[in-house]
């Protein structure tokens, strides 16, 4: 079996040592040259195949990567509303996924693609985000369809599109 990619890492140990109640230590890990230095980040976890929590920034919140994974894996494994934290006896079954953002840019439809892009849809203050390549979201509209659900903007409503790419990590 491979060893998982550094951010993978990071999200793990971070998770295990805030569920033990450990003080998350300087992790010794050297990150690849072609990360940023700062970006936002998505921690998605999953059990079976199954969500378990995602929680993520659109724009980096923390000085350095490393910092902004370990402040997102907190926060899917405790504060996503649709779950109950994660306990300390599921760490070793979580499949943990990062994803790296590049910055969002305003878009239109014809610019989307679920396969390669996220987007984000906002109206006024409502904002809803998807990452891509889902399994289950194979058209724009349905990629639009469920980001507007996620905001609560209605079907008739205008919104904004922003698009913008990640680097995953498993």
């Amino acid at each position: 079996m491979t060893k998982p990619h550094p951010l993978v890492q990071i999200a793990h140990q971070t998770i295990e040592a805030n569920l033990a109640g450990r003080e998350s230590a300087k992790i010794a890990i050297l990150l690849p040259a072609d990360l940023p230095v700062r970006a936002a980040t998505f921690v998605s976890l999953h059990i079976d195949g199954r969500l378990r929590g995602c929680i993520g920034t659109l724009e980096p919140q923390a000085p350095t990567l490393i910092e902004e994974v370990k402040r997102n894996a907190i926060a899917a494994s405790m504060r996503d509303p649709r779950f109950p934290p994660v306990t300390l006896a599921e760490v070793p079954r979580l499949e943990i996924s990062v994803d790296v953002l590049t910055p969002a840019q305003p878009a239109q439809r014809e610019d989307l693609d679920p396969r390669r892009y996220g987007v984000i849809v906002e109206c006024g203050w409502r904002r809803g985000v998807l990452l891509p390549d889902l399994e289950g979201v194979d058209s724009v509209e349905q990629q639009l369809s469920i980001a507007c659900q996620k905001a609560g903007i209605g079907p008739h409503e205008p919104y904004r599109i922003y698009r913008f790419e990640v680097q995953r990590f498993h």
